[in-house]
C-alpha cells in the first residue's frame, strides 16, 4: 500500500470516529430535558446529579407516588387561577399553560408567592394552537390529569368573530385530546357551558335536555364534546365534563380577583360591567334586552360562585372513572333576573349605578337556570355560596383593592 492509500484510510477512520463521536453527543442531546426552550417558561428548577454525567429528571418529568400532576390549562384566567389556587392548596402539583391573551401574569406571580417550594408550581407560556409545542410540553412532563380551561368565551364576541371560537375552543381542544392520548395522560375534566344547551323550552335544565346551542360560543363547545364523547367510545380515558351556568365571586381570602382586559367591556361578565360602572370606569351600566318573557323582561341566569365551581372541580377530579364520560351541570338552581342582579350589585358595592337599557344581543336567550341534582348525588356536591350580594361584596371588595388589576401589562412571561 503507498502513501497515499495510508493517508486516505487515516482520513476515512478519522471521519468515522469523528462522526460517531457526534452521534453519540446527539444522543446524549436529546435526552436532555428542554423545558427552558424558546417559547416556554417555568418556575421549577432542575436538579442535576454531580456524580452523573447524564440529568436527572425533574419532578416535573416523573410521577410521584399519592401525588396528582395536573395540566391547567387556561390557568392564569379568572376561573382556572381559583382552581389552581384550590388544586395547590389541596396538595396538588399543577402546571398552568396559558397563552395570556386573556389571562393574566400577575395572577400566576400571586400563586408563585403563596406556592415558592420547587415543584409545586410551573408555568409555561405557550398556545394550545401549536400542535408541536402542545405536544413537546406532554413529552417534558408527567402529568396525571388535565383540566382544560383555556378558552374564549363571551357570546357576543363569538357571534362576531365566529371562526376564532371554532380555532380556540374546538381545535384546540381536539390539540388538547390528541397530546393526552399520545402520552397516555388517562383523566380529562373538560370545562363546557350551559351555553350549549341554546333556549330549552323547559326549565330548569338537566343534563338531558336536548343541546340545541343559538351562537357559535355555545356551538363551538358542544362540538368539542362531541369529539371527546366519539375519542373516548374506544379509549380508557377518564373524562368529566361539566357545563357551567353564569360564574361570579372571587377568592374570600382576597389572593386572586377577576380582571378582565378593557377591550373586552362590551362582551364581558355583567359582574365586571357593574364594577366599572361602580368604579367610575364607565358612565353606566348598559343592560341588553328588555322585553324577553320573564317577570321583569330581562334575563334571567343562574349564578354560580367561582369557589363553588371549582369545587366541583376538585371533586370531578376525585371521581373520574376509567372508561366513561360523565356530564354535569353546575348551578345553583335558581334564577335571578338581570335587574335584581343590578340592584344586589349596587347593595354590594355602595354605589349608584346608572342602567341604560338598550336592544337586546345577538345570541342571547330568555332564561336558563340548571337543576343540579344529578351532581349532588353523584358527586356530593352542593353549591355553598348562594347569596348573590355576598359574592358580589367579596368580589368588589377585591376589585377595589386592585384598581388596575394584577397591574400594567407586561411582556414578561
Amino acid at each position: 500500500m503507498d502513501v497515499f492509500d495510508m493517508k486516505q484510510r487515516s482520513i476515512l477512520v478519522g471521519t468515522v470516529l469523528v462522526a460517531s463521536a457526534l452521534t453519540i453527543f446527539g444522543i446524549l442531546m436529546l435526552r436532555q430535558p428542554t423545558l427552558n426552550s424558546p417559547g416556554l417558561s417555568t418556575s421549577g428548577n432542575r436538579e442535576h446529579n454531580s456524580n452523573s454525567s447524564l440529568p436527572t429528571l425533574s419532578r416535573q418529568e416523573q410521577h410521584e407516588s399519592g401525588v396528582t400532576h395536573v395540566l391547567v390549562t387556561g390557568g392564569a384566567g379568572y376561573i382556572g387561577s381559583h382552581a389552581a389556587l384550590r388544586l395547590l392548596n389541596d396538595s396538588h402539583r399543577v402546571t398552568i399553560l396559558d397563552n395570556l391573551s386573556r389571562g393574566n401574569i400577575g395572577a400566576v406571580k400571586v400563586l408563585e408567592k403563596l406556592f415558592p417550594k420547587p415543584g409545586r408550581l410551573q408555568f409555561i407560556y405557550a398556545d394550545l394552537g401549536d400542535p408541536r409545542a402542545v405536544n413537546k410540553i406532554f413529552a417534558e412532563n408527567a402529568f396525571d390529569a388535565v383540566i382544560h380551561f383555556a378558552a374564549v368565551a363571551y357570546v357576543g364576541e363569538s357571534t362576531l368573530d365566529p371562526l376564532r371560537y371554532y380555532h380556540n375552543i374546538t381545535s384546540n381542544t381536539l390539540v388538547v385530546l390528541e397530546a393526552m392520548a399520545s402520552h397516555g395522560v388517562k383523566r380529562l375534566i373538560y370545562s363546557s357551558t350551559c351555553a350549549t344547551y341554546g333556549e330549552p323550552k323547559k326549565m330548569p335544565i338537566t343534563e338531558d335536555t336536548p343541546q340545541l346551542p343559538i351562537n357559535p360560543y355555545g356551538k363551538a363547545k358542544k362540538m368539542a364534546e362531541d369529539i371527546i364523547r366519539d375519542f373516548s367510545k374506544n379509549s380508557d380515558m377518564a373524562v368529566v365534563i361539566l357545563r357551567y351556568f353564569n360564574v361570579i365571586g372571587s377568592d374570600p381570602e382576597g389572593r386572586l380577583g377577576e380582571a378582565p382586559r378593557p377591550e373586552l367591556r362590551e362582551h364581558g361578565r355583567i359582574s365586571g360591567a357593574c364594577f366599572d360602572a361602580a368604579s367610575g370606569i364607565t358612565t353606566g351600566l348598559k343592560v341588553r334586552g328588555t322585553d324577553y318573557n320573564t317577570p321583569d323582561g330581562t334575563c334571567i341566569r343562574d349564578y354560580i360562585d367561582v369557589n363553588d365551581l371549582i369545587d366541583a372541580h376538585v371533586k370531578a377530579l376525585a371521581n373520574a372513572e376509567s372508561r366513561q364520560v360523565k356530564t354535569y351541570n353546575v348551578g345553583t338552581g335558581r334564577g335571578k333576573s338581570v335587574k335584581e342582579f343590578v340592584e344586589a350589585c349596587k347593595i354590594a358595592t355602595g354605589a349608584d349605578i346608572k342602567v341604560k337599557y338598550l336592544d337586546r344581543r345577538p345570541g342571547d336567550y330568555a332564561e336558563v337556570y340548571s337543576d343540579p341534582s344529578k351532581i349532588r348525588q353523584e358527586l356530593n356536591w352542593t353549591a355553598q355560596y348562594t347569596d348573590l350580594q355576598e359574592s358580589l361584596k367579596i368580589a368588589w371588595r377585591w376589585r377595589k383593592s386592585h384598581t388596575n388589576g394584577y397591574g400594567p401589562p407586561t411582556d414578561e412571561h
